[in-house]
Formats: structure tokens, C-alpha cells, sequence
């Protein structure tokens, strides 16, 4: 019998792993024969026991992708040390994956064969998901390693991986298998349209600063001075840099100049000795960037706008449903019961269509040639 395209998403807030699992799966699911399941789950599940869970609920032929996060999310709301799962079906979609390991020296060749999954793909709609471990080092390298093999043509999202807030360990899921240092490329065709948004609600405070010595993700000298002066100076901050940045807990967004707008590269740590300062992505030396601000409200706005922006290239079409892949950074800005306003605003600006989804190291984005690697960004697929 031939079944139409559906997308269902569930959630868990269960202790035990297995029942977890079974539990946002079953939700998801719904009785249905899916293609493939997404799976966002707290690294301090038993994610063996999770996974195979799942899989009970999904059937033997289902490909399953996933990733640990650094929060889950979905209608029911944001969750920390949950479970949040998405699944698709019908005969309208077609779904290839590939995975491959990250070699530390070549990190750009793992994004390239992952991306290896939309090959053989003929579905006149395609997009290629990446779920990334976050620990990698250079992200960057990895998504211009699958922007090698795709090309232009096809767009890219995803996320990278993240351990609750530990920074030491990301695990990525690929069928019943659990992996850490990978990439999982899902390769997903579909008869219907395919509409991918991205906004932050940042925006930038003058006077920019051109970045006069960096390497890779660490900048050395902004407007030839010793960059951690700078941004200590510009935040009017008198202190060490440990205290500026809080061990972890406190970021400097910095907006990197782009043709279509900024993307968004965040500042964590500083070395008081060497006066540098340093993120988890490259800041190319001679870039013009600025300090980046946003209040709540902004934030949430930029939540309205990435869905807004994925369900304006549906061709008029409703969603089906909507994989989200948001950065673990934006909820700093919104604490204290900002969090739920991002979901009740996605909510609405969905229609209240199924929606799942996590909080990320990183997010992936790159359609008609942006940048693909974005920082306290909401990145949203929709699919119709």
C-alpha cells in the first residue's frame, strides 16, 4: 500500500534509558513504517540501551542517525538529560547514509566521504544532514570537506555533537552502532520541497575591528593590537581573562563579515600571557568583524525568523515537520525561562507542525553558497 510522505517527533524525560527511548520513539513513530529516525540524546543515558530501544520500535530495515547534545528540544519543550526523536517516512523520501571516521590531520576528509551519501540519490529534492562529533577541533575543515563532494547544488545542515556541558567526549549514532569521533551524512531525497532557515537575532555594536594576525581559530591581533586588550577594553572589563570569559560559561560572540550578512563565531577562552584569544572555528586573518549583542527578545525573534525563513521556501506547501539544530550558546541568553519562549515562539511559527531537534556545539547551514559553519545560530529544516 503506498503511504504518503509523514514526519512524526517525540520526547522523553525518563530516567531509565531504555524507556527513554522507546518512549520518544514510539511517539515519533506512531505505528508507522519510517525510513529514518533521528535520535538527540544526553550523553548520561546508557546510549547502547537507548539506541536498541529504538530500534525496537523502528524496525530492522530503519536507518537511524543521531547525536549527544548539549539539551534536546521539541514541542513538549527543551529538555537537559533527555531524549528528543524524530522520524520520516513514505514513499516519497529516499534516505542514504554514510558514516566516516575524523583523522585529526584530515579532518576535511571525513566531511567529504560522509557527504559520499547523496551519491545515487535521483529524488528531484535533496539535502545532505551532517551530525558531527564536537570535540573535532577544526569543524570548519569538516563541512568544507563535504562542500568538496557536494558542491553548490545541494544545500547542507546539521549540527555538531556536544556532552551536556563537559567539552571532553561527543558520541555520534549511525544504525545500532554508537561512534565518537565521526561524521554520520543522511542524505535524504524527497518529492517535496526542501526549506532550510537560519537567524541568531545578534547584531552588531560599531566600530568594527579587522582581525591583523590570527591562525585558525585563534586571533592574535584585532586592529593590530594585542586582541585581548581589545576586547577586554571594548567590554570595559579589568581583569584576567579566565574572569572575562568565566571558564566557559561566559562567550563573546564575534560577527564575521560576509556578502550575506555575518556569521557568528564565538569567542571562549583568552591566554593573559600571549594576550590571544580563541573560539572553535576559523577567524581568517584580514576578516572585518564586530562585536556581536542581542537581548531575549531578539533572540527568540531570530528563533521566529529561521522557521519563518524554512517554511517560506516550501512553495506555499504546510510542513510536515522540522529537524532544528540550535547552538548550545544562545541558551545563555536566554535563561530564566527564555528557553520555553523559543519553543512556544518555533511553535507558532510552525503551525504547530511536529518539530525536533538539539543544542549543538556548532550548526550547519549552507544553502546558495553561505558560509556553511555558523555559531549561536537556529538552523531549521523543514520538509513538506
Amino acid at each position: 500500500m503506498e503511504t504518503h510522505r509523514w514526519f512524526g517527533a517525540g520526547q522523553s524525560s525518563a530516567a531509565d534509558s531504555a524507556k527513554a527511548g522507546a518512549e520518544a520513539a514510539v511517539e515519533a513513530v506512531g505505528g508507522r513504517d519510517p525510513k529514518a529516525v533521528f535520535v538527540f540524546s544526553s550523553v548520561a543515558h546508557d546510549l547502547p540501551a537507548l539506541l536498541v530501544a529504538v530500534r525496537e520500535e523502528a524496525g530492522p530495515e530503519t536507518a537511524i542517525v543521531g547525536s549527544t547534545t548539549m539539551g534536546e528540544l521539541g514541542n513538549a519543550g527543551m529538555t537537559v538529560g533527555g531524549v528528543a526523536v524524530a522520524a520520516l517516512g513514505g514513499d516519497g523520501f529516499t534516505v542514504h547514509t554514510r558514516v566516516a571516521r575524523v583523522d585529526e590531520h584530515d579532518p576535511r576528509a571525513a566531511g567529504a566521504a560522509a557527504a559520499e551519501a547523496l551519491r545515487g540519490l535521483h529524488d528531484p529534492n535533496r539535502v545532505l544532514i551532517l551530525l558531527a562529533d564536537g570535540m573535532t577541533g577544526r569543524p570548519h575543515d569538516v563541512v568544507r570537506g563535504a562542500y568538496s563532494t557536494v558542491g553548490a547544488a545541494w544545500p547542507l545542515v546539521g549540527g555538531f555533537g556536544a556532552d551536556d556541558r563537559h567539552f571532553e567526549r561527543t558520541y555520534q549514532f549511525c544504525d545500532d552502532e554508537v561512534l565518537s569521533g565521526a561524521v554520520v551524512g543522511l542524505a535524504l531525497g524527497s518529492d517535496g520541497p526542501i526549506g532550510i532557515g537560519m537567524a541568531h537575532g545578534w547584531r552588531r555594536t560599531e566600530p568594527p575591528m579587522v582581525v591583523t594576525k590570527s591562525q585558525g581559530a585563534h586571533i592574535y591581533r584585532l586592529d593590530d593590537e594585542p586582541a585581548l586588550d581589545v576586547l577586554l577594553r571594548r567590554n570595559d572589563f579589568d581583569g584576567t581573562a579566565d574572569e572575562f570569559f568565566d571558564r566557559g560559561r561566559s562567550l563573546q560572540p564575534l560577527g564575521l563579515s560576509r556578502r550575506n550578512g555575518e556569521d557568528i563565531r564565538v569567542i571562549h577562552a583568552g591566554d593573559d600571557e600571549e594576550r590571544s584569544v580563541w573560539g572553535t572555528a576559523d577567524v581568517p586573518q584580514g576578516a572585518l568583524v564586530w562585536l556581536m549583542e542581542a537581548d531575549r527578545q531578539a533572540l527568540i525573534d531570530g528563533a521566529t525568523w529561521s522557521c519563518t525563513e524554512a517554511i517560506a521556501r516550501l512553495d506555499g506547501l504546510a510542513p510536515l515537520g522540522v529537524l532544528a539544530f540550535d547552538c548550545g550558546g544562545r541558551r545563555a541568553g536566554l535563561i530564566e525561562g527564555g528557553m520555553q519562549d523559543e519553543i512556544t515562539a518555533m511553535r507558532t511559527a510552525l503551525g504547530d507542525a511536529p518539530f525536533a531537534g538539539f543544542y549543538t556545539t556548532g550548526e550547519i547551514a549552507r544553502v546558495r553558497g553561505a558560509s556553511g559553519l555558523h555559531h549561536l545560530t537556529l538552523v531549521t529544516l523543514a520538509l513538506a
